[in-house]
């Protein structure tokens, strides 16, 4: 049974994360920490291990859905490789710093990390943005045809992309539930762009910080094992739906996967549940 659970998890981890851009890690990580602590096949998963692993799992759902977004002709390449010249790097440092955490102290900073993102995207919601000095100009055709203008500033990207990368490789979350606010409320990316141009710098940064995670010893193989086919599954249907949504579902959809996340990780770190 616990196998069959773990397949599903993988499999609403990659829907999920591709839909929003997340990742899948929000579902990961307190998917295994939980299996943990009450199934003796799981003992020895510590918070380090679900990282890892997660990153592992997220390499696979990020790469299903980045194709996905490629046809659809949603992701910004250039951007997004810009984006990860800082983002890769500092993942590895968040990668090495996983191990410093004991299990009530992550779950509970990983939960008030998701409120912080989840309340950005309420501010959004509202149509409030802050305007950043940009000096990369890019655009985008919706299938509507409208063409939306958006860019950035290659600084402010930078420094901004390391922190996330940093904050990816020591929770495990892809980076995506930072990423795309980021995109969307101090650069102006549209929606299904940023979430599109996140999987992919996603992908790359994964890789990076899997690599830490897999000489440090942090991954659960079994596990991953079982993950991964339904990671890959979810991540292609994830990218489907996501195609299908508007923009503001998209961002509500967002927003409430964090929040839920969030509350029940910082309930659980305080021993109320």
């Amino acid at each position: 049974m616990e196998w069959i659970l773990l397949f599903v998890v993988g499999f609403l981890a990659g829907t999920v994360g591709s839909l929003v851009g997340l990742g899948g890690g929000i579902i990961i990580v307190p998917a295994l920490l939980y299996l943990a602590g009450f199934h003796p096949s799981f003992q020895g998963i510590t918070p380090s291990v679900a990282v890892g692993t997660s990153l592992l799992l997220i390499v696979l759902t990020a790469l299903s859905s980045t194709l996905s977004f490629l046809k659809q002709k949603r992701v910004d390449v250039k951007s997004g490789f810009t984006f990860f010249l800082a983002c890769g790097p500092g993942a590895m440092v968040g990668a090495s710093l996983t191990r410093l955490f004991q299990s009530d102290s992550f779950f509970v900073a990983f939960g008030c990390l998701m409120i912080f993102v989840s309340w950005l995207l309420r501010v959004k919601e509202k149509g409030a943005t802050r305007k950043v000095r940009l000096d990369v100009m890019r655009t985008f055709t919706d299938a509507a045809g409208t063409v939306h203008e958006y860019g950035y500033h290659r600084l402010t990207a930078l420094g901004l992309s390391f922190l996330v990368g940093v904050i990816s490789g020591l929770f495990g979350i892809g980076g995506g539930s930072l990423l795309v606010p980021m995109m969307i409320l101090l650069f102006r990316f549209p929606p299904h762009v940023a979430t599109a141009t996140s999987m992919l710098i996603i992908f790359l940064s994964s890789i990076v910080a899997s690599v830490t995670h897999v000489v440090q010893g942090n991954i659960h193989w079994i596990s991953a094992l079982v993950l991964a086919p339904g990671a890959w599954v979810g991540g292609k249907i994830g990218a489907w739906i996501s195609s299908k949504l508007s923009s503001r579902a998209l961002l509500n959809l967002l927003r409430i996967a964090i929040l839920v996340t969030a509350v029940r990780m910082i309930m659980d770190g305080l021993n109320l549940i």
